[in-house]
């Protein structure tokens, strides 16, 4: 014969055990991460803009020596054009690093202040890239020394920022951009008054 049975009988039609406050915390932070991932998503489909233009309209050297221990010391005049053809989207630059390259070494490095670019902008950025007793690698140095000599060198620039797109109210996470502009050809004295040859740059977002 069979004992008494202690268990509990569910009774039909009676609702079931309710969740514990932590499985509530946890559907409802699942819940709100969906929505804000679509919002996200739905936002960047609806809105999503087209790729900003850099192009870097002037360049000169203002001064420019190359110790005898390799130490440079240079200053880089540069003119950046930063295009934002978008009709509806406009960008927050909440930081901005230029960079000269050579031969793969960074040479001079300077920041910009943020700014905002309202939609259909085209924003003109003149930057002096300052260096002081940079130590060069032997060979940059060699190569620079040539390149100074033939009275040109081409330098490479390089664009760093992270920025927010804006339509109406709504803005965007942070995107880091990142631009190319290469070969940047400068001239030394007496080719420094030759016109300068606009450089288009590639810019990855």
């Amino acid at each position: 014969m069979a004992g008494p049975y202690t268990g509990r009988a569910s009774i039909p039609g009676l609702p079931g055990p309710r969740p514990s406050k932590l499985q509530c915390i946890a559907i409802a932070l699942l819940f709100l991460i969906i929505v804000v991932g679509l919002i996200i998503l739905i936002f960047w489909l609806i809105v999503r803009p087209t790729s900003i233009d850099y192009t870097v309209e002037h360049a000169a050297i203002q001064k420019f020596n190359i110790s005898s221990a390799n130490e440079l010391d240079a200053a880089f005049n540069l003119t950046l054009r930063a295009i934002n053809p978008n009709r509806k989207v406009s960008v927050y630059y909440d930081d901005v690093k230029i960079s000269v390259w050579y031969d793969n070494q960074m040479i001079a490095l300077t920041e910009t202040s943020p700014f905002f670019q309202p939609h259909r902008n085209i924003t003109r950025l003149d930057i002096k890239a300052v260096t002081n007793s940079t130590q060069l690698q032997d060979q940059v140095a060699k190569d620079l020394q040539h390149d100074k000599s033939s009275g040109h060198i081409g330098l490479e620039v390089r664009v760093r920022a992270r920025i927010r797109f804006k339509v109406g109210v709504v803005k965007s996470k942070h995107y880091k951009l990142r631009a190319y502009c290469t070969p940047v050809n400068v001239g030394f004295a007496p080719n420094s008054a030759t016109s300068f040859n606009r450089v288009y740059c590639d810019v990855e977002i």
